[in-house]
């Protein structure tokens, strides 16, 4: 099984922007991950087409069944 963290934001456009990181650490908490994308927003860490991220959506924790038999 594969993890993938997805924080979805809102840009200044009213678009929705994902970004994704694969394998995030065990025991992650919502709270910390909303704790960083309200960093991510406060720092103007990322520029989108859209302009600049401005509202934080849910975050969540993909999970990936990779099919592969042991």
């Amino acid at each position: 099984m594969t993890k993938t963290l997805r924080m979805q934001f809102r840009n200044a456009a009213g678009k929705e922007v994902n970004f994704t990181l694969a394998n995030p650490k065990e025991g992650l908490t919502k709270a910390e991950v909303v704790a960083a994308m309200a960093l991510i927003i406060a720092k103007n860490l990322f520029a989108t087409t859209g302009g600049d991220l401005v509202s934080a959506l849910e975050p969540s924790i993909l999970i990936q069944d990779t099919g592969v038999l042991a």
